[in-house]
């Protein structure tokens, strides 16, 4: 009787590792589905609080702006504000965890390509983002009324806006040495950005030179875009904004991708 060790087939892997890119892909979905009070319920309550504080405050007093509510106005900016902030956070966390703990190996060992990584991190985040978005969109309903206006602007830019702020988390994550310098990115960029970028407001409202600084902020065009989506309603102009967003996507992504080719502070 041959009792020689069973020696499993040689695993060929095509042009591309589906099975890893799956494996990782899940694995950064597995992430903040199992904190999801954390990850998902956390940031549509502070949402919430946003238009709750927006309605108490100013929202009977404010004007209709672009033929709708104010509120109907706000809630896209709110949605988008969620997607990018959560997009950011899965990606950047992810990685920032695994390079301080050590085991960042785990991901750079397997036979996956730079190519390969960027897509398991990248739309793990979007994945996120989205969810938030989805879940924040269902819970808004009661309060607030919601549209689709043209389905194809809304879709093309709620994922622009998840990727983009994926592949920034993801950069900073390779960047960053510590947590601190990942808050610093979150409280001073992405933050501020999002904040300025009409969430809450028309800029039309706004005087020179803020109107024309406003459009050099890419998160407007994101809001923008998605907003006319939704209502219909767009302060700038939808050609230059898709123009931006896929400009800016497109160098985010193969920078990113040259980095991770590079193993830049990650295999060294």
């Amino acid at each position: 009787m041959d009792k020689s060790p069973h020696i499993p087939p040689e695993r060929h892997i095509g042009a591309v590792n589906w099975i890893g890119l799956r494996t990782l892909y899940g694995k950064e979905c597995h992430r903040f589905v199992k904190v999801w009070l954390q990850t998902i319920i956390a940031p549509t309550v502070t949402s919430l609080l946003f238009l709750a504080v927006f309605t108490l405050a100013i929202g009977r007093s404010m004007p209709e702006i672009g033929g709708v509510s104010f509120l109907q106005f706000m809630a896209p900016g709110l949605i988008v504000m969620a997607m990018m902030q959560n997009s950011f956070a899965n990606t950047s966390s992810s990685l920032m965890i695994s390079k301080v703990q050590g085991n960042v190996v785990d991901v750079l060992m397997p036979p996956l390509s730079p190519g390969e990584l960027l897509v398991g991190f990248a739309f793990g985040g979007v994945s996120r983002g989205l969810v938030v978005a989805l879940v924040l969109s269902l819970v808004m309903l009661p309060f607030v009324h919601l549209e689709v206006h043209h389905l194809g602007f809304m879709l093309l830019h709620a994922v622009a806006a998840s990727l983009m702020l994926s592949l920034l988390g993801l950069l900073t994550a390779i960047w960053a040495e510590k947590f601190d310098q990942l808050a610093a990115v979150t409280n001073f960029v992405v933050t501020p950005l999002a904040f300025l970028s009409g969430t809450f407001y028309s800029i039309e409202r706004l005087p020179e030179p803020l109107l024309t600084a406003s459009k050099f902020n890419p998160f407007f065009y994101l809001i923008d875009g998605f907003r006319y989506g939704m209502i219909g309603h767009a302060d700038g102009s939808l050609a230059v904004g898709a123009g931006v967003v896929l400009g800016c996507v497109s160098v985010m992504w193969l920078i990113c991708l040259r980095i991770l080719t590079k193993g830049y502070r990650l295999k060294s």
